[in-house]
């Protein structure tokens, strides 16, 4: 289809493709542990149903509710018999529930592969004019609580290599109307929170992801689909993402990036992109003398 949007690559995806298969040798998971916040519907569970095609050998999935995270994961034992599944009804703004999930998973089982952050909430759909203090704060509160202690969850029990997927929005860095600020303002403190998770631990692997217009429950809510008039395939976020863990895509670490985008043609451009700014979230022309400063902090 053609873009919607600006696009860096010439092809505009909306759905899985050949590339984005998680059964080719480049992008396998084989032996990995993954967890997933709001794993038990829409994206979260697709995703997880990808790593599992991909050959994860443990998947966690965190969800508030109980009946869809055991759906979604009897249809994943089904498919793939090989791979253990865990549960864990989970509210990640709760700490204490979050730190309990993880633990539950990994204590004595080894060190997390992969961490996909996707658990969100839309908030009000209010302008700044209009918000109520109380019900737009708690919008930015719960976005970015839940993405703090996922972090720092994820970062006790991180091996030296893992990756963290930032399931992200594009209201991040585009203004979509003034009755998306909270969410919008959530979803760009939670890519510097993860931002900051990556420059402290330049081992790891921090990805920033607008996962498409896909209809969930939660994109209805805010209108998504009827409101743009397409959509996008869950499986093309879901795939996108397993891409993202796979070392093929290392080059893109710190990057903000569209699942809509051709993988073919960003890794084209790896030695422009790996070597620049170019699709991270920050002042476009700035900073001048990067290397400078980045050594001076460094230090």
């Amino acid at each position: 289809m053609a873009a919607p949007f600006p696009s860096p690559t010439a092809t505009w995806h909306d759905n899985t493709y050949e590339s984005l298969s998680p059964t080719r040798p480049e992008v396998s998971a084989k032996g990995k542990s993954v967890l997933i916040t709001g794993g038990g519907t829409g994206i979260g569970a697709e995703t997880a149903r990808s790593f599992a095609a991909a050959g994860a050998s443990r998947i966690a999935l965190l969800g508030r509710r109980e009946q869809p995270l055991l759906e979604t994961k009897a249809a994943i034992e089904r498919e793939f018999p090989g791979v253990e599944v865990l549960t864990a009804p989970t509210d990640v703004t709760k700490k204490s529930e979050v730190d309990a999930a993880f633990a539950r998973f990994l204590d004595g089982r080894g060190r997390l592969d992969i961490v996909v952050s996707n658990a969100a909430k839309t908030g009000p759909h209010e302008s700044v004019a209009d918000a109520d203090p109380e019900r737009f704060m708690d919008a930015v509160d719960v976005n970015v609580r839940g993405a703090l202690f996922v972090a720092q969850a994820f970062l006790r029990y991180a091996a030296d290599d893992a990756v963290a997927v930032n399931v992200s929005s594009s209201a991040a860095h585009l203004n979509f109307g003034p009755g998306f600020v909270a969410y919008s303002a959530a979803k760009l403190a939670a890519v510097r929170l993860w931002d900051s998770v990556g420059f402290a631990n330049p081992g790891l692997r921090v990805f920033h992801l607008q996962p498409g217009v896909v209809d969930t429950d939660m994109n209805k809510e805010s209108g998504g689909v009827k409101a743009v008039g397409f959509e996008d395939h869950v499986s093309l976020p879901a795939t996108f993402i397993v891409w993202l863990a796979s070392l093929e895509a290392r080059f893109l670490k710190g990057k903000f990036l569209w699942s809509n985008w051709d993988i073919d043609e960003l890794k084209a451009r790896r030695s422009e992109l790996e070597s620049s700014t170019l699709l991270n979230v920050t002042l476009s022309g700035w900073p001048f003398g990067e290397n400078t400063w980045k050594a001076k902090w460094s230090m």
